[in-house]
């Protein structure tokens, strides 16, 4: 009961061969020595806008001088909240959702969480079981928000999330009504539209494609972006340098093989992840061709914290943008949605960098 006043218990820490008696602060306690109710204490702590910013900022000066670390069940009965964001995640090797991308995404919501002092449910689930697995969530209150992953097109989880009513943002965009539903995404179109320019400046004409796989919402954006500036150019795609697949190196690397042993062979490739350019260039590698020299590569970089693109100089020539700045700013959205209701939808598609790297040059055939 969050009413109760616990007795204090004595912690003893060791420090300098002493004991020094230490005492944990439930929320309670906390509030009663600010002088303020146990509601207002963890709305200020989980940034609720009602809350005064005088109050909000008092609390937390005094929760890091006296050490106060909220209680998820405390907060949970003084907010009426479960303080918890879902995410569900399909497991079919056939999903986005594989790639370790997800990863820094995550860690970026989970910045975002901590600081407000929620957790985060992850939701396992066979591919195509999600709608129930949100359903449940939203039936048992047991989050206050989704993150959607992977939109795809037409995606039947946003009208269904719409009915449930809990607050929800895409992490992408689906081809259904955008007018009305949170989101951020990247420029997927401009993004490869401005990448195969830059391969056509240089000469290329026999460009390949590796892309995501069909149906997920950034592919058939970044398919788009590529047709559009080869049609600039009066040129049309080869379908034989062009592929869907799982953003994968061992797929990647398949696929490029493939293309470079056929008689019509690209000069260039454009890239859907940073992963699956370490498959190109294995291909390229198993040739005896030179990355940036016999052949050129152009791919998307996510900024990834564990698998970077080089450091001060990049690798490769890459539209980029980070997808741990993304996984922060959708948890951002989510949170404002819970705290207040917007009057409208809050929607950002952000611009990629182009950055140039060892992996372009002229073409040489």
């Amino acid at each position: 009961m969050v009413g109760q006043i616990d007795d204090l218990r004595p912690i003893w820490h060791l420090n300098r061969n002493r004991f020094e008696k230490a005492f944990v602060l439930n929320l309670k306690q906390f509030s009663q020595l600010l002088g303020l109710s146990p509601t207002t204490v963890s709305r200020a702590l989980g940034g609720y806008p009602e809350v005064k910013e005088e109050t909000r900022l008092r609390v937390r000066e005094a929760a890091i001088r006296h050490g106060y670390r909220p209680n998820r069940r405390a907060a949970s009965l003084a907010t009426g909240r479960s303080m918890a964001i879902g995410h569900v995640i399909p497991t079919t090797l056939n999903h986005e959702m594989v790639n370790p991308i997800f990863a820094d995404f995550i860690a970026g919501a989970g910045e975002i969480y901590a600081r407000a002092g929620y957790d985060m449910l992850l939701s396992v689930v066979p591919d195509g079981d999600e709608e129930r697995a949100y359903r449940q969530m939203a039936d048992a209150g047991s989050v206050d928000g989704l993150i959607v992953h992977g939109p795809r097109d037409a995606d039947p989880r946003i009208g269904l999330l719409q009915k449930t009513g809990l607050p929800f943002v895409v992490h992408g965009r689906a081809r259904v009504d955008e007018t009305d539903y949170s989101y951020v995404d990247i420029d997927n179109y401009r993004a490869f539209q401005r990448a195969t320019d830059l391969l056509l400046d240089l000469g290329h004409r026999r460009i390949a494609l590796l892309n995501g796989v069909d149906g997920m919402d950034f592919a058939r954006r970044r398919r788009m972006g590529f047709e559009k500036a080869l049609a600039g150019r009066g040129l049309t795609p080869l379908p034989d340098l062009m592929a869907s697949a799982e953003m994968t190196e061992h797929m990647a690397h398949a696929n490029a093989a493939r293309m470079l042993d056929q008689s019509v062979k690209p000069t260039a490739f454009l890239v859907s992840s940073l992963i699956m350019a370490i498959g190109v260039r294995r291909a390229l590698e198993d040739r005896g061709l030179r990355m940036g020299r016999d052949v050129s590569v152009v791919i998307h970089d996510d900024m990834l914290s564990y698998l970077m693109n080089g450091e001060e100089v990049p690798i490769f020539t890459a539209t980029r943008s980070s997808v741990r700045a993304a996984g922060r700013r959708c948890a951002e959205v989510l949170l404002a949605q819970i705290r207040s209701k917007p009057d409208a939808p809050i929607q950002e598609v952000w611009e990629c960098e182009l950055v140039l790297g060892g992996s372009t040059g002229p073409v040489t055939t």
